[in-house]
């Protein structure tokens, strides 16, 4: 009896999938709402997630300096660095982030649709809600949270150069090829991958619980608090299974 609620969510936002793609695919192809979800999802999350890589890498860098020095591995640093944010830290703070932001941004705006029946009403009219309203975020969400991963380690990388130099001298060129001669394809390719896993889990969790919010105002705030629960938890179980997968394929 206690998993019974667990299990009907798991199928209705497996069926809520389902419909996705379904009817993602199909004609017609909101094409000036999805750009401007973009604009909205990407564009508009730039400040936090530079801010957020920014002290990402610099924090990194200036708690780990103290120990590499007592072992004479200082040089090593710029790699430890680059191979902690490109493969771990970089994807899934990011998609933390973005989760807060973002998926309680869409919980929020379709759950006040709902509860104020503007998606009974755009159902009335002949226009297709699902589509316009949840295809379009989810499909912004996937495209841009790599986009803001990619932006959010360059970022970092550059903060952990600052952090190198507030104690030091260490030319860019230097910092710059002792992070590539760490990193192969193997460590940037699957942490790349899985960002597209993630940011189709937060815009699908934010649109299934504002697209079926109920039970008033109370209800808009209930589906913005448990859509980034609930994204952040499904985030962290996408990570261990791309982990899990990558070491069976031989990547880790």
């Amino acid at each position: 009896m206690l998993y019974s609620p667990l299990l009907a969510e798991t199928g209705a936002i497996a069926q809520f999938t389902g419909r996705f793609f379904r009817e993602g695919f199909r004609p017609r192809y909101e094409v000036r709402e999805f750009l401007y979800q973009c604009y909205v999802v990407g564009y508009q999350s730039l400040p936090m997630v530079g801010i957020t890589g920014f002290i990402m890498g610099l924090v990194l860098t200036l708690q780990s300096r103290p120990t590499m020095a007592q072992f004479g591995a200082e040089a090593w640093i710029p790699t430890m660095v680059g191979l902690t944010i490109v493969r771990e830290m970089g994807p899934i703070i990011t998609a933390l982030i973005f989760a807060g932001k973002i998926g309680s941004r869409i919980g929020a705006e379709l759950g006040s649709m709902r509860v104020t029946e503007q998606i009974d009403a755009m159902e009335v009219s002949g226009t297709n809600p699902f589509k316009y309203l949840v295809v379009t975020r989810v499909l912004a969400t996937t495209l841009m949270l790599p986009i803001l991963t990619l932006l959010a380690d360059a970022i970092g990388l550059y903060a952990s150069y600052v952090g190198l130099n507030t104690r030091g001298v260490t030319t860019l060129a230097l910092f710059t090829n002792n992070i590539l001669s760490g990193l192969a394809f193997a460590d940037v390719l699957p942490a790349f991958f899985k960002t597209f896993f993630f940011g189709f889990a937060v815009g699908l969790i934010g649109c299934y619980k504002g697209y079926y919010a109920d039970n008033g105002t109370a209800g808009v705030g209930q589906a913005a608090n448990s859509a980034v629960v609930v994204s952040s938890l499904l985030i962290f179980i996408l990570d261990l299974l791309a982990v899990q997968i990558t070491g069976l394929l031989g990547f880790n």
